[in-house]
């Protein structure tokens, strides 16, 4: 495993929505990370391949600074080319197994599951942790249906991995999911929707402790 689970007990997914421009997304990467964020996913869905890449070296370079996990969402290219720690990849994108295989064995290969079989085979294709969700309604993906307290506990139960919890998870409703055997919290709106950046980060690593 290429990642300590306390470096996930945090775990920050970027999101422009709430940026004005570069310069501001980058400020709050870095007060989420003063905050208490082990770890931060890049994740441009809109960029061109040219300006993700440029942004991803920069990005990289920025979590290496400030000693955080430096994770790029959805693509092993960028991921390789900007010297990233890992990358981040869901069910309907590159197969865990062959991400691992282009990576190669030190880099951080994280993997979404809904299930206990999706846990599993990601684990035994040599992901290092899991996010699992949604957690609770969100607007992130409005498409992402909620999944049961059991089934993250059944999740968490699976595999020897670490798990993250992701979707809709803010300080109101973080310690719902206490007892379920998770190692942490992935927030994207909790963290970079608040007016308050680091002091968002610093409450809910705070509350995360307690899982």
């Amino acid at each position: 495993m290429n990642i300590q689970p306390e470096r996930l007990r945090l775990y920050a997914v970027t999101d422009r929505a709430w940026a004005s421009d570069e310069a501001e997304l980058f400020r709050q990467i870095e007060a989420a990370v003063r905050g208490g964020a082990g770890t931060v996913q890049l994740r441009e869905k809109h960029l061109d391949r040219g300006a993700f890449l440029e942004e991803a070296r920069r990005f990289t370079a920025l979590c290496r600074r400030l000693g955080a996990v430096s994770i790029i969402n959805d693509s092993v290219e960028i991921a390789l080319e900007a010297g990233a720690d890992g990358v981040h990849v869901g069910q309907e994108d590159l197969e865990a197994g062959r991400v691992r295989a282009l990576l190669g064995p030190d880099r951080i290969v994280g993997v979404s599951a809904h299930t206990p079989g999706e846990a599993r085979r990601a684990q035994a294709a040599g992901a290092d942790y899991l996010g699992c969700g949604a957690a609770f309604a969100t607007g992130t993906k409005p498409d992402a249906r909620p999944v049961s307290r059991e089934t993250l506990r059944a999740v968490t139960a699976a595999v020897d991995i670490p798990v993250v919890a992701i979707g809709g998870i803010s300080r109101e409703n973080l310690l719902e999911l206490k007892g379920l055997g998770l190692a942490g919290a992935a927030v994207v709106s909790g963290i970079f929707g608040q007016r308050d950046v680091e002091a968002a980060a610093r409450e809910l690593k705070a509350l995360a402790g307690e899982l």
